[in-house]
């Protein structure tokens, strides 16, 4: 079908100009008009989704920390606490796997598939902390051996504490001394080994190795390795995304530095209050204050650095309320035992009954909530490097 334009000429006669004009011309731009406006709505529709889960995201991570910031001083730095930060640390990295499950497709993309890959080798540091952390809870098993000495020694039940007694008990306690000085100076057996969650095999010869298995660097920790040095260098690869990264990848670039910011404190906070090697919290970084979430992770940091401060606690193995239990007990104790003179006037015999009944709560409460404690440590290593095996499956599908 054709339509032809009348015209007037120059005496006013009206003429058909011959020039026919289809009709698909003009149905193709107002289509063409259409379909870029469903298109634009479709695009903005997906943008404000993917703005929304990050913004959800972030909110969550302000939630979950800003929770274990408001904590008392009494359970601040406890086991407990510890194991809620962790499940703090499970829930983001949940839901940060689903960012990325959902935004798979888009990974192969510059900037974000250097963000996201360089999130990934953070990650291989994380799971060495996470080893150099079991052996600290192994650690502390260890001391707990020698307090079970201390206490049977001590044993309240005991119608007469005798001499024989108290040499036990100070010898238990000077050889604990000696364990829990730094491992450099004890030569101890952590120092040259750390098994890693992802060992299964049990053989005695440390060079066999299961073929297929999943491990991280630290299957076996050098005398070199640091969990400090770790860490700085896990810090100095922080960078917060710029304009240009976040509008490239739809706000994505955001969502990799808040869980890798997260990934980081979490793991400075095990290195802070659990004793592995070289442990250290004097690290340098700075806690980013155009986040929601860098507020109470702020005000966390500044907590932490508050307590290695204490006079009592600048030596201390560890920053975990019940390893400065422990020292503290182990402490009143051992000048107890020193002062002591036979036979006991009844002014020492309660005190040191009252130092026994002390020592033997916090050790009760270690050995009811480390195993648990181990576990959920597990459970994190699993989830560290689960996600890891995701997401460079992601990039190697969308590169493909």
């Amino acid at each position: 079908m054709c339509f032809l334009f009348k015209v007037k000429n120059s005496g006013g006669i009206e003429e058909n100009q011959g020039s026919p004009i289809p009709f698909a011309s003009f149905r193709r731009p107002i289509l063409s008009i259409r379909s870029d406006r469903v298109h634009s709505m479709e695009s903005d529709h997906d943008s404000s989704a993917k703005e929304s889960e990050i913004d959800s995201f972030q909110k969550q991570v302000f939630n979950r920390f800003q929770g274990l910031s408001d904590v008392n001083a009494d359970e601040f730095l406890s086991i407990t606490w510890i194991r809620n930060l962790l499940d703090a640390f499970s829930c983001c990295q949940d839901e940060f796997r689903v960012i990325l499950c959902n935004n798979k497709a888009q990974l192969s993309k510059p900037p974000l598939d250097r963000l996201t890959f360089e999130f990934f080798e953070r990650s291989i540091k994380a799971l060495d902390i996470c080893n150099a952390t079991r052996d600290g809870i192994e650690k502390i098993r260890v001391w707990q051996k020698h307090l079970d000495i201390v206490l049977c020694a001590l044993d309240s039940q005991q119608m007469v504490l005798g001499e024989g007694q108290v040499r036990r008990a100070r010898k238990a306690l000077m050889d604990l001394a000696l364990v829990m000085l730094d491992e450099k100076e004890t030569g101890s057996v952590f120092s040259h080994r750390n098994r890693s969650f992802g060992r299964r095999n049990k053989s005695k010869d440390h060079h066999t190795r299961q073929s297929g298995h999943s491990r991280s660097l630290s299957w076996s920790v050098s005398h070199s390795w640091s969990a400090a040095k770790q860490l700085q260098v896990i810090s100095n690869t922080l960078i917060p995304p710029r304009a240009n990264e976040i509008v490239a990848t739809n706000g994505l670039a955001i969502a990799v530095f808040t869980m890798s910011y997260v990934l980081m404190f979490v793991l400075w906070a095990l290195v802070a209050a659990i004793p592995c090697q070289d442990r250290g919290i004097q690290i340098h970084f700075s806690i980013p204050r155009q986040f929601q979430w860098g507020i109470p992770l702020n005000l966390l940091h500044g907590r932490i650095m508050e307590e290695s401060k204490k006079q009592d606690r600048r030596n201390s193995n560890g920053l975990l309320r019940e390893i400065y239990q422990i020292e503290k007990c182990v402490h009143r104790l051992t000048d107890l035992l020193d002062a002591a003179q036979f036979p006991l006037k009844e002014e020492q015999k309660e005190e040191l009954s009252q130092g026994v009944q002390e020592l033997s709560s916090v050790c009760s409460v270690c050995k009811n909530v480390m195993d648990p404690f181990e576990r959920q440590l597990r459970e994190v290593f699993r989830q560290i490097m689960s996600c890891r095996t995701e997401g460079l499956e992601f990039l190697g599908v969308a590169n493909s």
